[in-house]
């Protein structure tokens, strides 16, 4: 039989599900993000052209309507799932994913397609908060980055496969179905999560839903230095990410003419992501957190260094794009889930709230960010190439003031 879950020290309740069906649904919920936005790359333009959008940029905000929804919800559901657990507000959220995708079907106009993305995005804030408080309430220090590292990999199993599924669709029907697609895909998961997810977060260390418990907890989360700082550099590096997947499609097609080979070229990609993902959870119990997303983070800075110059110097052959971005990426993996980990380590006693202030400033500031270097696409890889470098310092001041300029020191044995 499968072990259960072991529950951190100052956790006590013992989760009933195996440990592969908890990182499963927490990834799961996580992946119900990359879903909405990564199966429609390919639909974008017809998406453009059945609704009379005649600006090629404009059609970007089929994503950014869903990543801003998805953004502020996030500050609603962190307290709310402190204050009456896990389980209520999450299975709420799920249900205003699951109808306004499908309602997405049915949008008659451009500006109704993307009210409905928002809401859908409203809806999504629930997963993300909820899975990474789901974990921090059984987990912390290397394991809970060892957790969250299981995760992501399996959350990067859906851009390697979401954007081949999309192309698939519209091989045989239009861009609606796409949205009926995800609308069934997040129902059974939906009614998965009702039956098996048990509630982590025990009645006795619930907070007040009062606006001074509330406002303090925000206290807590915006002036831990360590948490803000980690917090601040993901949403740089998110704004980055946020930037490729709103000009991806123009990138691969517009630029390098790989037709409907975009959806391979987009998940081989994401699937060394994976890899990177499940490597960072090998190794992490050995060498730390601090030390593995260190030392990516610098990677990740000299090779987008590197394209931006080669890409203000002329057009970059798309095999040495690729190889770049490619090597940038397995990078962004290991990244991303020990910053994260980092980010809500001192911050468990408000770990709803904790992941609700994160989420918000990574999505919504990363969404932003995103926007603006997917609308600054002009025929070049340039913008794209820039943005990602610009990201990467930021990100490394603001890790040098969290670590107060040391970088490679594990403060924490656990950590």
């Amino acid at each position: 039989m499968d072990p259960t879950v072991a529950p951190s020290p100052r956790k006590p309740p013992l989760l009933t599900i195996p440990r592969w069906e908890f990182i499963a649904i927490a990834a799961g919920l996580m992946a119900l993000n990359a879903l909405a936005i990564d199966i429609m790359l390919v639909a974008l333009q017809q998406i453009g052209m059945s609704l009379a959008v005649e600006d090629e940029n404009s059609r970007q905000l089929v994503v950014t309507a869903y990543v801003i929804g998805f953004g502020l919800a996030q500050l609603v559901f962190g307290p709310v799932s402190d204050r009456f657990g896990r389980r209520i507000p999450l299975l709420v959220g799920l249900g205003i994913y699951v109808v306004a995708g499908f309602a997405c079907a049915f949008a008659p106009s451009f500006t109704i397609l993307l009210v409905l993305r928002f809401i859908q995005g409203l809806g999504a804030a629930s997963t993300r908060v909820i899975s990474v408080s789901l974990v921090r309430d059984v987990y912390g220090g290397r394991a809970m980055a060892e957790v969250m590292s299981l995760v992501f990999m399996v959350f990067m199993v859906i851009p390697v496969v979401a954007p081949g599924i999309g192309q698939f669709i519209m091989l045989f029907s239009e861009w609606p179905t796409i949205f009926i697609f995800i609308g069934v895909m997040s129902l059974a998961f939906t009614v998965w999560t009702a039956l098996r997810l048990p509630e982590t977060l025990p009645p006795s260390q619930r907070r007040p839903f009062t606006a001074a418990v509330i406002l303090d907890a925000f206290r807590i989360v915006l002036t831990e230095r360590v948490a803000i700082c980690y917090t601040i550099a993901m949403t740089a590096i998110i704004g980055a990410l946020f930037g490729f997947i709103n000009s991806a499609q123009q990138v691969y097609v517009g630029i390098y003419g790989v037709g409907e080979m975009f959806p391979f070229y987009f998940a081989l990609v994401a699937g060394l992501m994976a890899v990177s993902s499940f490597l960072n959870a090998q190794m992490v119990g050995r060498f730390g957190m601090r030390r593995l997303a260190h030392g990516a983070l610098l990677g990740f800075l000299a090779v987008t260094a590197v394209s931006f110059v080669l890409a203000l110097a002329g057009p970059i052959p798309f095999w040495l794009f690729l190889t770049l971005f490619a090597v940038a990426m397995v990078q962004f993996a290991w990244i991303g889930s020990n910053f994260n980990a980092l980010a809500m380590e001192p911050l468990g006693h408000v770990a709803g709230t904790a992941s609700s202030v994160q989420g918000f400033l990574q999505t919504v500031g990363g969404g932003v960010v995103g926007a603006l270097i997917g609308q600054a696409y002009d025929g070049t890889v340039a913008p794209l190439a820039g943005g990602y470098f610009v990201a990467a310092a930021i990100a490394l001041v603001m890790t040098l003031i969290a670590e107060k300029g040391r970088l490679f020191r594990s403060q924490n044995p656990r950590v």
